[in-house]
């Protein structure tokens, strides 16, 4: 009951968070309000009072980064500085129609806006300022000569700092490593921002001072002393400069990033007190009684609004910043993740090597007694071919004595083979006695067996170069399985749907201790969650599962539990898309003549990829031979499909393996089907097999292509063929000894047809035993040759713990 209290809650609670974040998200980054407050601000910011670098810098960094924002920052800018002085309104909206027509005359002779973007804006403003200074005063003074180039060169500077941190202000996809120049650029953009309060009071406490000091605060608590002291400096440099009156602000800030930084450890206590020791010690050297208190005041509202700071946002502002703890597990995570994703790779390479060497050093059933027994009777058949064909006494030796003859053959051919002559004279008497061409049987001996020794030795440097190769890719698979042992694990992360996820789990009064994903990519969600404590009552797959479908639109169940066994044992969960078809195999098969072994091999793999593949493999002949033969090819295929390598170029890989390896015309087919378990897609890879056929309701659809046989040609094109299945289709995969088995039939796909549609039965075991029984007994009960039937039946797949209405939208999709 209170499962079920939680589910309902739960429904009514995820989309409200995810609404409420999304609608967040929209408004500030997506319609540009948090650029429009920006450029608001610094429409109003000033340095040493007249001067303005700020407008025209962070117009064009966002025309050329957000150019659909581009209107909407200019009237922000253009409103900010009115606020200001009106006429401060007139130099903006000059300076950034001076920019756009520069701009456009400088980019007839150069493509690249972010190259020219600086010098573009050092003219843009240089122009601006000394047409607005001539307008006011006809006469230019050195000092504001000196001014306009001033200015105009901070914009430049400018520029190019905006261009590095405006993009980490604007985009969701932040990465979770920042550079020190990215820091640096971002804390002198805040700071510039910060800039457009100075003038604005409560209570007679200036709302930039608070602003500044809680920035520097902020940092000195997450980053320590470097990055405290860093933003310090850069904070009151730039405070200062907008403010003659405000020039203790840069000691203060400095000092109190450093101490900051130094009193981290004792949380926001230690960085409160550092940020009054600075005011005091600052306010004391230089302010009146007025201004330390009002200072003093100032401090407590920023040491107020740190300690009422969500203690999630200094952990996210930590995984930015170098050097913070929470920084060095993001990168170990990132490692370990890149790690065992390498490891897993080369753990596949390591198999498919392996795979290929002991292809290369398999030679089948033929021992070298027998492949040295076939050669002598090859030997021996090309002598008598040349001397005993057209002797009287054919028929008495080779017909009456063959055992005799062919034992004096062979002795002479060792004979001579060892010594080059027959050396015993007692056999020699004997063979001139029994042969009456004797002599010249020798002396074709001796012809042939250059020949022989010839052809004996390039088999064995076949035989070495072949030994030579699998030892090599042997040594290959040994060294990847090596290096892949040494690899670690490793995550990578997506910062936003993990505080998504995170925000829902505790809505709802659940805990746990770390989430990381992997992958949100549509049928491959993989992430992993570690609770306290262990899945007593599977709470996991019946609450966690359904949790992350609503979360993510998915249907997302457990994949693999780790730890929790014992009580205080914390478990991690992995958490995976399920497939949205499955496929159910029946298989029924017979050997030539009710033997043991047959030729034909099938395999059925399901692939990491969401693929499944049937295949049939039928090895030329029958009996142990071929069923090696068609057994080494599916084993070689399953090794190559595990790898990730495409169908085709795999068909093409063990093509070439078989060609190169077979001495003999031994020859294999193979028919191959990679069903996509998300779509029901199927790829029909047929290398001289016969047809398939698609049962769908009452109709049967033929699959056919034409390839050779495997091992025929070095180089072949793979013919494909693809189809849409669908829930409820009986797929029906079959050696030629099945296809041909019908006696007395001369249409035989006909006849199949027929067949399969009259089965009544939607069962793929029942239909296969069928199917076999139909074609045995249309041959009268005889198996002359091997047969072999696999059906496969694609069904949607119903998780056992989805949710309800995925139930029933998978259930009607079942039944349709």
């Amino acid at each position: 009951m209170r499962v079920s209290t939680t589910v309902e809650h739960m429904k009514d609670t995820i989309p409200f968070f995810v609404r409420t974040r999304r609608q967040l998200e929209t408004v500030l980054i997506k319609k540009g309000l948090f650029l429009m407050i920006i450029a608001f601000l610094l429409g109003r910011a000033a340095i040493l009072t007249d001067i303005m670098p700020f407008a025209i810098p962070f117009f064009a960094t966002v025309f050329i980064i957000k150019r659909d924002k581009a209107l909407l920052i200019a009237m922000a800018l253009i409103a900010g500085s009115i606020t200001k002085d009106p006429i401060n309104s007139v130099f903006v909206f000059s300076g950034l129609a001076v920019f756009l027509i520069t701009r456009k005359l400088i980019n007839f002779s150069s493509k690249s806006d972010q190259r020219t973007l600086p010098f573009t804006i050092f003219l843009a403003s240089l122009i601006t300022r000394l047409c607005f200074e001539y307008m006011v005063g006809p006469d230019l003074l050195l000092l504001e000569l000196v001014m306009a180039f001033l200015e105009a060169g901070l914009s430049l500077l400018l520029a190019m700092i905006f261009l590095q941190s405006v993009p980490l202000l604007t985009t969701n996809n932040r990465r979770h490593a920042l550079r020190h120049e990215e820091i640096i650029s971002l804390m002198i953009l805040i700071a510039s921002v910060m800039t457009g309060a100075i003038g604005w009071t409560v209570f007679d406490l200036s709302i930039a001072n608070i602003l500044t000091r809680y920035l520097v605060i902020v940092f000195a608590y997450t980053g320590g002393v470097a990055v405290g002291t860093t933003v310090g400096v850069v904070t009151g440099l730039i405070v200062s400069l907008a403010s003659v009156s405000s020039l203790y602000q840069m000691s203060l800030l400095a000092f109190t990033g450093l101490l900051g930084g130094l009193l981290k450890e004792n949380k926001k206590f230690g960085v409160a007190i550092a940020l009054i020791i600075s005011t005091l010690l600052i306010g004391l050297s230089g302010l009146n009684s007025q201004s330390l208190t009002n200072a003093l005041y100032e401090s407590f509202v920023a040491i107020a609004l740190l300690f009422f700071t969500p203690i999630f946002i200094f952990k996210k502002i930590s995984t930015y910043i170098p050097g913070t703890k929470e920084y060095s597990n993001e990168q170990q995570q990132y490692l370990r993740k890149v790690r065992n994703v390498t490891a897993d790779r080369v753990e596949q390479f390591s198999s498919l090597f392996q795979a290929l060497a002991n292809s290369f050093s398999y030679n089948g059933l033929t021992v070298e007694d027998e492949e040295s027994n076939k050669e002598v009777d090859y030997f021996l058949s090309n002598v008598t071919e040349k001397t005993c064909q057209t002797c009287f006494k054919k028929e008495y030796c080779w017909a009456e004595n063959f055992n005799k003859t062919y034992g004096y053959m062979q002795n002479i051919m060792d004979e001579v083979e060892e010594h080059e002559e027959v050396r015993n004279k007692v056999f020699l008497r004997e063979w001139n006695n029994y042969c009456y061409k004797s002599k010249k049987v020798i002396d074709a001996i001796k012809q042939e067996l250059n020949y022989f020794q010839a052809n004996k030795k390039l088999k064995r440097q076949v035989q070495e170069s072949r030994k030579l190769v699998a030892d090599q890719l042997f040594g290959v698979s040994q060294v990847m399985e090596d290096f892949a042992k040494e690899i670690q694990r490793e995550r990578m992360q997506n910062h936003h749907q993990e505080e998504q996820i995170l925000e829902v789990i505790q809505s709802l009064g659940l805990e746990i201790l770390q989430i990381e994903i992997y992958s949100l990519e549509e049928g491959k969600i993989d992430i992993e969650i570690t609770f306290p404590g262990p899945d007593m009552l599977g709470e996991f797959e019946k609450l966690f599962a359904p949790l992350l479908s609503d979360v993510l639109q998915e249907t997302v169940v457990v994949k693999n539990k780790e730890g929790g066994e014992h009580p205080n044992d914390p478990c991690t969960i992995t958490f995976g898309s399920t497939k949205a078809f499955e496929i159910e195999t029946g298989v029924a098969n017979a050997a030539k003549g009710g033997a043991w072994l047959s030729g034909d091999c099938y395999s059925t793999i399901e692939l990491a990829s969401s693929k499944y593949a049937i295949a049939i493999s039928d090895g030329m002949g029958n009996g142990q031979r071929a069923h090696l033969e068609s057994n080494e090819t599916l084993r070689l295929l399953q090794k190559i499909l595990q790898s990730g390598i495409e169908e085709s170029i795999a068909i093409k890989s063990i093509n070439s393996v078989l060609s190169l390896r077979s001495t003999d015309e031994i020859f294999s087919t193979l028919d191959l089907a990679m069903v996509d378990l998300q779509t029901a897609k199927a790829k029909f890879l047929k290398i001289g097999s016969i047809p398939s056929f698609i049962k769908r309701n009452d109709r049967v659809l033929m699959v056919q292509a034409s390839n050779l046989p495997m091992g025929i040609i070095k180089d072949f094109e793979v013919d494909v063929v693809s189809m849409e299945l669908k829930a409820g289709d009986l797929l029906i995969m079959m050696s030629d000894g099945i296809f041909d088995g019908p006696k007395h039939v001369e249409n035989k796909e006909s006849w199949l047809k027929r067949k399969l549609s009259e089965f009544e039965t939607e069962d793929p075991q029942a239909v296969a035993d069928l199917l076999l029984e139909e074609v045995i007994n249309s041959r009268d009960g005889d198996i002359n040759d091997d047969m072999t039937v696999v059906v496969a039946k694609v069904k949607r797949n119903i998780p056992k713990w989805a949710t309800f209405s995925q139930k029933q939208f998978l259930g009607k999709l079942n039944n349709q």
